[in-house]
């Protein structure tokens, strides 16, 4: 597993942001470095969303990556800009070699055996999990550690600060995605300090899972 991968285990948590306005990127990343989660997953849903990569990606001690990312010609733009790493909604096969041919460490969604299998086939043992809530949720992923043990799983979609607990508690659980503790609408009202305090409850959670 390479170094931003293992970072991301280590933290357990993966923002992952909508950022409508590019100039917000570097106070939000100083909110969220403040607030002890310097992670976080740029989703490709928005049109500033690669120079928001580009801005967040300058912040010394700030891992960068990008969500949503569906073809190789956004691929190559997230890199481009300065992505760290690569999370991808579902398994596309073509996709995910040309991000391995380049280097750049990525997390692939499955949600299924076969998709799991095509992933683990490739060498990769870490995927997303999305949408959680809407493909089984935690007794999913326990029905699937069965037969894919060394699989790690981020799960991510519905994944809240109430149930996170749970799923970091699962062993194949490496990280979870979610963005309840960098909301869409704080982001946009330069509620930072708002950011601050949300991430450090969050990382409060794994503090608590660590010193069981």
């Amino acid at each position: 597993m390479s170094n931003v991968l293992l970072k991301i285990a280590h933290l357990r948590i993966v923002p992952a942001l909508v950022i409508d306005e590019p100039l917000d990127a570097t106070e939000l990343a100083e909110a969220m470095i403040a607030g002890e989660l310097p992670c976080a997953e740029i989703t490709l849903r928005t049109p500033g969303a690669l120079a928001a990569i580009k801005l967040m990606s300058r912040v010394p001690d700030m891992t960068v990556g990008a969500g949503t990312v569906t073809t190789i010609e956004q691929a190559d733009a997230a890199i481009e800009a300065g992505a760290q790493f690569i999370v991808t909604p579902g398994f596309d096969a073509e996709l995910c070699q040309h991000i391995a041919d380049r280097e750049v460490p990525f997390i692939p969604g499955a949600v299924t055996p076969s998709e799991i299998m095509a992933a683990q086939n490739m060498g990769i043992n870490f995927v997303k999990f999305f949408p959680c809530t809407l493909y089984g949720g935690l007794p999913a992923i326990e029905a699937l550690s069965g037969p894919f043990p060394t699989m790690k799983f981020m799960p991510t979609g519905g994944i809240k600060a109430e149930n996170v607990h749970g799923f970091l508690s699962h062993p194949s659980v490496a990280a979870c995605g979610g963005s309840w503790m960098v909301r869409r609408q704080w982001i946009k009202d330069g509620q930072f300090d708002l950011v601050t305090e949300s991430c450090q409850q969050t990382m409060e959670i794994v503090r608590r899972l660590l010193r069981r």
